[in-house]
């Protein structure tokens, strides 16, 4: 008996991160509206009850599916970092796997969060656009945090602030995935890779900490 519920539950933990797996590629392309549970219960060949019973309700997978985007966003930019010491280099790391994390379309749409953000930054409250709030000031506090870091370290250069430091090589990230996905142009990975690195240099009290971005 423990076994056959063993296997039940493992066959519906990976029916869930099927689900998963393909929500997050669909909303990085059309957004979480872009989601449905029968869309997804087709395009998995699985049955929509099935889904449901996962699920319970849209909202929850839309939740779900967001959660799991932030768990893979941090597999592939935050953590990678972690090792290395506090500094410009390791703000250096983290924009650099931001940059391959868009650029290899680890989401088939780009950074999932430039697209979920631009979905609800207009709307009121509510527990997805909270979700989606959080997930971004996370990101840019983690970067803040990193900053705070390097000038605490005597890395950076005493006099920077590291909100500023953080909203514009955010900013540059950003622009890049935008261009990238609007126009086709994936130079705008480059283009941000030298300015990211130009900037961090500038505040660097060692610029030789920020390796060449070619």
């Amino acid at each position: 008996m423990a076994q056959r519920t063993d296997g039940r539950v493992e066959r519906g933990n990976q029916t869930r991160r099927a689900i998963l797996g393909r929500s997050m590629q669909i909303a990085s392309v059309e957004g979480l509206a872009g989601l449905s549970l029968g869309r997804v219960a087709t395009e998995l060949r699985i049955s929509k009850s099935g889904v449901f019973a996962l699920f319970g309700s849209m909202e929850e997978l839309q939740l779900a599916t967001v959660r799991a985007a932030i768990a893979v966003f941090v597999e592939h930019v935050v953590t990678p970092s972690a090792e290395q010491p506090a500094g410009p280099g390791r703000l250096w790391r983290i924009c650099w796997d931001w940059i391959g994390y868009s650029r290899g379309r680890v989401f088939e749409g780009g950074c999932f969060f430039a697209r979920v953000s631009a979905e609800f930054d207009a709307r009121g409250t509510g527990p997805i656009r909270d979700l989606v709030a959080t997930a971004n000031r996370d990101w840019v506090g983690f970067l803040e945090a990193t900053a705070g870091e390097a000038v605490e370290t005597g890395s950076m250069r005493g006099g920077t602030d590291p909100a500023q430091l953080a909203f514009e090589l955010n900013a540059f990230l950003d622009s890049a995935n935008l261009r990238s996905l609007l126009h086709g142009d994936d130079t705008a990975y480059d283009r941000a890779a030298v300015a990211i690195a130009d900037r961090l240099r500038a505040v660097a009290t060692d610029p030789a900490d920020v390796p060449s971005p070619t």
